[in-house]
């Protein structure tokens, strides 16, 4: 059972983490930069020259780990899926550097007996050596074992209104069935992206792709599309997790002018993440 106190107040650890073009190169293929080895635009992520670390990389650097499954917090581990995501991109990565990670809880609404909660949390991602401040980023975790607990109802953060006109373009990529094995790696060790036994119990019929890895994905066909191949003028993104992914399906993004965007699984018909907003210089 969660307690609210303590779980608001829950000492997250500062993670310090070291990173190079090893690192910055990893996380690009792994949410599939260069999948087409003939987009010479891609080249600049992956190793041609000086790397250029994607700008979803803040996600993945810092990253406190599977800290939600530790006893103390209360939570039903198993159970629990990344229902949003967000990111504000303050100053660019260099292509090598260390970087504290700085954790907290930041709200936690009990939806109600067998309907379980949301807990809301956000990082800040700093140079460890001047304090400068690269990107600050946020989640929102469905708790789907762990309403009633007797917390507050909300305040709820709204979602964002996709246009009811036709989008204006669209990016298209399949996945691989090997890459939530390949995306783990970036820091991200819950076993329901690895063990078939742990996705059985907690109701899927297989290891699923990370969120974060199908946002990168998103972010991708962002960078291409949105803002004519120049990473520098993306300055964030939020989006919703609305369906998972099985690694191997084929993913499209559609984007309207505006920064809007979903991504849907081609094959299913089903729209994967939804609410999709970008901000865009």
């Amino acid at each position: 059972m969660i307690d609210y106190d303590h779980l608001m107040a829950y000492p997250i650890p500062d993670v310090r983490q070291s990173y190079g073009p090893r690192e910055a190169a990893f996380y690009a293929l792994s949410i599939g930069v260069g999948h087409d080895p003939m987009d010479e635009a891609d080249l600049a992520f992956v190793g041609a020259g000086q790397i250029i670390p994607f700008p979803t990389m803040p996600l993945v650097l810092g990253h406190p780990g599977f800290w939600l499954a530790r006893p103390d917090t209360g939570v039903d581990a198993v159970r629990l899926v990344h229902g949003e995501q967000w990111i504000s991109l303050h100053h660019p990565l260099p292509a090598q550097g260390t970087v504290i990670g700085r954790t907290r809880v930041t709200g936690l609404v009990d939806k109600g007996e067998g309907r379980g909660a949301l807990l809301y949390s956000e990082k800040q991602l700093i140079n460890a050596e001047t304090g400068l401040l690269y990107a600050t980023t946020g989640s929102t975790t469905f708790l789907r074992g762990d309403g009633g607990f007797g917390g507050p109802e909300g305040p709820v953060k709204p979602a964002h209104t996709l246009p009811k006109t036709a989008p204006d373009m669209a990016h298209e990529t399949a996945t691989r069935p090997e890459q939530a094995l390949w995306y783990r790696w970036n820091g991200d060790d819950n076993p329901l992206h690895l063990d078939p036994a742990v996705a059985a119990k907690a109701g899927f019929e297989r290891p699923i792709l990370h969120g974060l890895c199908t946002l990168g994905i998103a972010a991708h066909g962002l960078v291409a599309r949105l803002c004519d191949g120049d990473p520098a003028r993306l300055k964030g993104l939020q989006a919703r997790f609305t369906a998972t992914v099985s690694p191997g399906e084929r993913l499209r993004t559609e984007i309207w002018r505006d920064g809007s965007f979903r991504t849907l699984a081609v094959e299913r018909d089903v729209v994967v993440i939804g609410n999709g907003l970008a901000r865009v210089e």
